[in-house]
């Protein structure tokens, strides 16, 4: 007979710190009908179930190989303070679908946890995804089908905060 052999232990989950990064929005720009699962499951990962939404994250590698499978169907780009503070005072929920209500000084004390990756959006209570409508003035020459600079899909580098501004 064999002796019993021990489970092995599990280790305590620790909070790892992020790095000094960059803080990227991630827009979802098409729809996803007859889409692959691999797709699909990257979209669950991201949380981005529909169109229009938009999810924080830091540019880590594995943020990136996330976004870079999906180029094709999502936009994205460095995120500034300002547009940050605007996105979260007027788009940001809480549980039960409640608007978020921050004062001045806090609200701005989150933003730069945020921007500096001390928090998230969802250790401060807030939902992860920001809904947001359609860009007023639709979307940049009519289609959604082209890369940026004749389309919406791919990276926007800093230009995010204009199409951000349009679609809160």
């Amino acid at each position: 007979m064999s002796p019993a052999k021990k489970a092995p232990a599990k280790k305590a989950a620790t909070k790892v710190a992020v790095p000094e990064t960059k803080l990227l929005a991630v827009i979802r720009v098409k729809g996803g009908f007859k889409m692959r699962k691999g797709f699909k499951d990257t979209f669950t990962m991201m949380r981005l179930n529909q169109k229009h939404h938009c999810v924080l994250m830091h540019d880590l590698p594995v943020n990136k190989g996330m976004i870079l499978k999906l180029q094709d169907y999502i936009t994205w780009g460095e995120i500034d303070a300002n547009t940050l503070k605007m996105l979260i005072a007027k788009r940001g929920r809480l549980d039960g679908n409640k608007r978020v209500v921050l004062k001045d000084k806090e609200l701005d004390s989150l933003v730069s946890d945020l921007m500096s990756g001390k928090k998230k959006l969802i250790d401060a209570g807030i939902k992860p995804v920001l809904r947001l409508s359609p860009p007023s003035k639709g979307w940049e020459r009519g289609t959604i089908k082209l890369r940026y600079p004749r389309g919406a899909l791919g990276p926007r580098g800093s230009e995010v905060n204009e199409l951000l501004r349009r679609m809160i």
